[in-house]
């Protein structure tokens, strides 16, 4: 009966309960669209840096993270085909590429340019690298024994262009002076700049010549699917001997863990702004709403329904109202965002990076979910207050605000 009663106490005033709804509607779907934004952020920048730079999973000595840079040849994996044969196995993965890094000099002729390069499988990195843009010439591929990318800083520091030839400096592992006479055959535009200043890549067999070594320092992993990281992460844990470490691409990008905890932050002060922004205007309409029904309370007191009782036919009315409206704004907000991804939204290059990019509006059910609980519980919130002076009011001060 309370049920039955608030349903019709609710559709008795269509336009009062028309407001509410809308303005329930409109805090849930611009929740469900925020929330899509900044999904599709946190998806968009995961797979570019997974597809220009690390990959899914990457498999190392200890402590090459920290020290491998400045001595690139003290943590090197020795014979690392078995270990490969083994991680393509797992049902996650789709490919393993080997990596081999150096430091040395770039010189044009005219001037040299410290780089930090990398060895590379060149048609296995063309695959994994799809956010990699090529402006200028073309990929690696493994016929280029004698071809390198470089990065658009690079390029731009040294006034190269494709079929340019250059010299790279470095030295082996035992100390001595190497050097390799190399052709630009592209230039290559990540997602940072910082990365594209310092970048190259040579074919890995040439890069193992000039360091002395068949070994490699990373063993690059790509899956199948993104969603399958933390599972393959633990597979291949299993899988490492002694003295070797795996990290995931979230573990390995410092700047990916800062955005997501930055946006994070932001987007639950946007729900709290929108709860508080729901129950003002609610709360508005149930004020109202509750002062000009004030005779109608007082009678039903008056014909023997306790104050609990009316205090609960309030609260279920809009409860009820915050379901409607929630439901209501959960679909328009899916709708909009269809259309909005269907349609795209053009984006400049995020702090750091080079390259512009298209957004779009991602729903998950966590999304819209959260937004339909926020809507609700505004609506909820905003009738306590309202429900509660009305209990209290005595049923002759009740009744006398009808004459």
């Amino acid at each position: 009966m309370l049920l039955k009663l608030a349903l019709r106490n609710i559709f008795r005033q269509t336009v009062r309960t028309a407001m509410t709804l809308v303005a329930i509607a409109f805090g849930v779907s611009g929740l469900i669209l925020a929330g899509g934004f900044v999904q599709d952020i946190f998806t968009q920048l995961g797979e570019a840096i997974i597809h220009s730079q690390t990959g899914h999973i990457q498999v190392f000595k200890q402590d090459y993270l920290e020290r491998g840079t400045r001595q690139p040849d003290r943590f090197l994996i020795e014979q690392p085909e078995a270990l490969t044969r083994q991680i393509k196995n797992l049902p996650e993965v789709q490919d393993v590429s080997a990596r081999v890094g150096f430091a040395g000099l770039l010189n044009n002729g005219r001037r040299d340019l410290a780089i930090i390069g990398e060895g590379v499988e060149p048609d296995k990195e063309a695959e994994l690298g799809s956010y990699l843009k090529i402006t200028e010439g073309r990929q690696l591929t493994n016929a280029d024994q004698f071809g390198m990318t470089v990065g658009q800083g690079v390029a731009h520091a040294l006034g190269l262009k494709p079929g340019d030839p250059v010299t790279l400096v470095m030295n082996t592992a035992d100390g001595a002076l190497n050097t390799l006479d190399v052709e630009v055959v592209g230039i290559f535009q990540s997602f940072s700049k910082d990365f594209d200043a310092r970048a190259v890549r040579i074919p890995l067999g040439p890069a193992q010549e000039l360091l002395g070594t068949a070994g490699a320092n990373l063993l690059v992993i790509s899956l199948k699917q993104t969603r399958d990281t933390d599972t393959a992460h633990q597979a291949i844990r299993a899988l490492l001997p002694t003295g070797l470490d795996v990290r995931n691409w979230r573990q390995l990008s410092d700047f990916y863990e800062k955005t997501l905890s930055l946006y994070d932050r932001q987007f639950g002060v946007l729900q709290l702004i929108i709860l508080f922004m729901v129950l003002l205007s609610v709360a508005n309409t149930v004020n109202m709403s509750a002062f000009e029904r004030m005779p109608e309370f007082g009678t039903m007191q008056a014909l023997g329904n306790s104050r609990r009782q009316v205090f609960s036919l309030i609260l279920v009315e809009n409860c009820l109202l915050g379901v409607i409206g929630a439901s209501v704004g959960v679909l328009v907000g899916i709708g909009l965002a269809l259309i909005i991804s269907a349609i795209g939204i053009p984006m400049p290059p995020p702090p750091n990076a080079n390259l512009g990019y298209t957004a779009f509006i991602r729903v998950d059910f966590p999304t819209a979910a959260s937004a339909f609980v926020v809507g609700l519980l505004a609506t909820a919130l905003a009738a306590l207050f309202p429900a509660r002076r009305v209990s209290t009011t005595p049923i002759v001060d009740a009744l006398r605000q009808g004459n």
